[in-house]
């Protein structure tokens, strides 16, 4: 797996982990609730760096154009338009 999106898939767990760990110790009339938020803004700028970190050593991987696996014409081949075809036997008098 890249390590970008282990990152990016860390984000969500480790908020709500954030959010059961400050309200336990709420709970236990150790910190205010109020903390959390600060608390948050230091983990999202943590785990951005760590996103910025792994970009800069590991490129995320551009998808192929048009896309993987995708038939491409050959130069100067006219690609169809779908209902294109009805279209000019109508205006050469076909019928409707």
């Amino acid at each position: 797996m890249n390590k970008y999106i282990f990152i990016r898939r860390l984000t969500g767990p480790s908020i709500l982990l954030l959010l059961g760990i400050v309200a336990l110790l709420h709970q236990a009339h150790l910190v205010h609730f109020s903390i959390f938020i600060p608390l948050l803004l230091i983990l999202l700028g943590v785990l951005k760096l760590a996103e910025r970190a792994v970009l800069a050593s590991e490129p995320y991987p551009a998808i192929p154009y048009p896309y993987a696996g995708a038939a491409v014409p050959p130069p100067g081949t006219a690609v169809p338009v779908p209902g294109q075809e009805e279209r000019s036997k109508d205006r050469e008098g076909g019928i409707l």
